[in-house]
Order: C-alpha cells, then sequence, then structure tokens
C-alpha cells in the first residue's frame, strides 16, 4: 500500500523456467529449452494437457498468457551441477592458479586481481558467466577429448532423473597419461551428458523424440560446450544471439497482457530471433559409445553414502555416513 511502486499494476509474472521457456518462444507442445548456469534446468512444452512423468521428471505449469486463454504445461529436469563444475575444478582443485592462466583457459576475459590464496572460495553467481562465458573453453579445447576420463559431478547427489541423494562425485577411467585439459574436458562433457539423460527421460515420457533443442544461459557463450552437447544428445542445438532469455520471457509475458497489448504472441506474429546453430558432427555409434560410457560411470557413483558400520581399532562400531 505504500512505497515506489504503490498502485502500479503487475501485467505479467512468470518464474525463471518458465519465463526462459517463454522467451525462447517455446509455445508449441514438444518444443524444449535447456538453461545452463550454476545448474541446468531443461523445459519441454507438453501442450494444455499435462504428462505425468514416470522416468524421473517433474510435472510443472509452464504459463498461462491470458485470463481467457488455457494453462500449459511442461515436463522439467533438473541438473544440480553444470557451471558450478567449473568453479570446484578452479577454487578447491587449484587446476588454474595464475591470472595469465584464467585469462587463456578459463576466461577469455583476464581478470584484473590475482586472489591471494588459490583455496579461498570465490562467490560465482549467475552474473560471472555473463561476463565470463566461455568457461574452461580453451584448456578442454586443447586437449580435444577426455581421453576416456569420466567426471561425474554428483557432490551432492544426482538430480533428474536419479533423484539419488546418496551419489557423490566420482572421476574415473584416469591413466598416467590423464592431464588437467582431459579433467577441463570430462566437466564440460559431464554437463551434456547429464542433459542427454533429462532429455532421453522426457522422450521415453512424451514418445516423441525431441528434433532440436533451444539454449540459453551464461554458460552458451561456450562454443564447445554447445558443439559437444550437440554431438551427445545426437540433435542440433539452437542459441539465441540474445542469451538474456529470462528477462525477455517475462517482459514478452506481461507485454502481451490485457489491457498492455505491447506486442501480440500468437505464432504468427512472433518477432524473428537470429540464432546460432550447432549440428552434430560425430556418428551416432561414437556419441551411444561415450554415452554408454558416462552411464557406467554414474552407476559408480550410486550408493556411496550408506548406512553401514564398520569397527575402529578398539572394536567400537561407528558408522559410514
Amino acid at each position: 500500500k505504500s512505497g515506489s511502486l504503490a498502485g502500479v499494476p503487475i501485467s505479467g509474472c512468470l518464474g525463471d523456467q518458465s519465463a526462459a521457456l517463454v522467451g525462447q518462444m517455446c509455445f508449441e507442445e514438444g518444443q524444449a529449452k535447456n538453461t545452463y548456469g550454476t545448474g541446468c534446468f531443461l523445459l519441454r512444452n507438453t501442450g494444455t494437457k499435462p504428462v505425468m512423468s514416470d522416468h524421473g521428471l517433474i510435472t510443472t505449469v509452464a504459463y498461462k498468457l491470458g485470463r481467457d486463454k488455457p494453462a500449459c504445461y511442461a515436463l522439467e529436469g533438473s541438473v544440480a551441477i553444470a557451471g558450478a563444475v567449473v568453479r570446484w575444478l578452479k577454487d578447491n582443485m587449484c587446476i588454474v592458479k595464475s591470472s595469465s592462466e584464467i585469462g587463456k583457459s578459463i576466461f577469455h576475459e583476464p581478470r584484473t586481481q590475482e586472489p591471494s590464496d588459490c583455496n579461498r572460495l570465490c562467490v560465482m553467481e549467475m552474473s560471472v558467466f555473463k561476463h565470463h562465458p566461455v568457461v574452461s573453453e580453451q584448456l578442454a579445447a586443447e586437449a580435444g577429448t577426455s581421453y576416456g576420463c569420466y567426471f561425474v559431478p554428483a557432490f551432492s547427489g544426482l538430480y533428474a532423473p536419479y533423484w539419488e541423494p546418496s551419489a557423490r562425485g566420482i572421476i574415473c577411467g584416469l591413466t598416467q597419461f590423464t592431464n588437467r585439459k582431459h579433467l577441463a574436458f570430462a566437466a564440460l562433457e559431464a554437463v551434456c551428458f547429464q542433459t542427454r539423460e533429462i532429455l532421453d527421460a522426457m522422450n521415453q515420457d512424451c514418445c516423441i523424440p525431441l528434433s532440436v533443442l533451444g539454449v540459453d544461459g551464461g554458460m552458451t557463450g561456450n562454443r564447445l560446450l554447445m558443439q559437444l552437447q550437440a554431438d551427445i544428445l545426437c540433435i542440433p542445438v539452437v542459441r539465441p544471439t540474445m542469451s538474456e532469455t529470462t528477462a525477455l520471457g517475462a517482459a514478452m509475458a506481461a507485454g502481451a497482457a490485457q489491457g498492455v497489448d505491447v506486442w501480440n504472441l500468437n505464432p504468427d506474429q512472433l518477432p524473428h530471433v537470429t540464432s546460432e546453430k550447432y549440428e552434430p558432427q560425430i556418428n551416432t555409434e561414437e556419441s551411444e559409445f561415450r554415452f554408454a560410457r558416462w552411464k557406467k560411470a554414474v552407476q559408480k557413483a550410486m550408493n556411496w553414502e550408506t548406512t553401514e558400520t564398520s569397527c575402529t581399532s578398539n572394536g567400537q562400531q561407528q558408522g559410514l555416513n
């Protein structure tokens, strides 16, 4: 009842992921988008009928654009660790230690100040990925492969489609030739493999394979990541040049509201948005082989946290929580 916005009507209200779905203009049933930030959030429009998942996904309301318009629903899958894995590689493992190295291999823009201690944690919110989008790109690109190394970043369990809190992070397939470049490549691949798991679950729930994936978020500035994603999904990945799709979606919903009518969201009147398209560049057999290896690594990460007990040297029992 008071304040600078008192009396100002609210013409649109969308949550982050629903707003990104609108901003990507996924208004048709079967269209999907994935937002890459600290975590990943993949939503697929299922139309005016909610689809209840049998494969570990969440059924949610996507949007309702108008009092007389029906609500549209979506299937949603989330990944806990996406861009956050890069922070772990930098701050916890100190794979990158100098400002010049950060400039050349982790961020294309060198930082002006160097942390006094590489173990000091830095707070990396979404804005970090916005200003430094090409996380680990050059370092991983120099390797060109993970050399058989697979990284499951289940630091606090696994989200969709497993919902397994007992899982923990694991790096496997190491050899004497594995180096930090391979680990950086494996970290980017992990983001793509986790997205593939959610997309496969969505395809099973909807019975119709997705033919193209829209992407947005800070990490999509990493071209290597986007190419890896297309290769692992075996479908094209499309990144709009306007990457702030969440803000765009909220603005679109507000501007199309009754009484505002700044623009029309009918399919034949939607604006053309320029985009960058990544086509798969490896054959399906190679993609499936790598994905099968990933699935094997995931199984090894499962059930790590248990309530089993062990005997100490003095004969007492202690939990293995």
